[in-house]
């Protein structure tokens, strides 16, 4: 199995880990969210992964994604293909993601964590002044579409990917399935209070 999803090659410290993992948690069963919620040895654990989830709420994709459909048209997008530009702005967060996922190790990801966040401030900012000279020259719309790309895909490769990989890094087998559904359950609520909240804060 570890071949089939890898490739070819030497396995035998990944599969050393997951013996050793296996070995230490004693055939334990999977444990449920009420348990993971209970349970103080993993507390910290669960502390991180809210934090990173709620983080991520603010750094601004969401904006980015409420805004993008008025940045498209005024960039002389036509209100009918303007889809299909959003439509390529998820793909391009799906296969940046995916790259961050399956592409980089554990080292990898940390730098690429802060640099990506670096990349996304300063897409940010030159974004404000791209909308806020916009009638100024023909092209500064095609900037701020260029800006929304960038962003969007500097938000794939660090923060985007990066909460995947960490609840298998911090949870052992038997928290994970509880942990995932931590993750999606506070995700979704997030994003759920921020879409009632932020059309009053416009």
């Amino acid at each position: 199995a570890v071949k089939q999803l890898w490739g070819d090659g030497d396995h035998m410290a990944e599969i050393d880990d997951m013996m050793s993992e296996q070995k230490a948690i004693g055939g334990e069963k999977v444990k449920s969210m009420w348990a993971l919620l209970r349970d103080r040895a993993v507390r910290w654990q669960l502390i991180s992964l809210f934090l990173l989830v709620s983080c991520i709420q603010l750094t601004g994709v969401n904006v980015v994604y409420s805004y993008a459909y008025s940045i498209f048209t005024k960039a002389g997008i036509p209100p009918a293909q303007t889809h299909y530009v959003s439509l390529g702005v998820g793909t391009a967060e799906i296969l940046s993601t995916i790259l961050c996922v399956s592409g980089f190790s554990a080292e990898w990801r940390k730098t690429l964590l802060w640099k990506n966040c670096m990349v996304m401030a300063l897409a940010l900012g030159l974004l404000t002044v791209t909308l806020f000279l916009q009638d100024s020259f023909f092209w500064v719309p095609y900037c701020s579409v260029a800006l929304v790309f960038i962003f969007i895909m500097s938000f794939g490769i660090g923060p985007g990917g990066v909460v995947c990989p960490l609840i298998t890094e911090i949870f052992i087998q038997s928290y994970r399935p509880a942990a995932y559904v931590f993750n999606g359950v506070t995700n979704w609520i997030q994003l759920f209070i921020l879409g009632l909240v932020f059309p009053f804060i416009v």
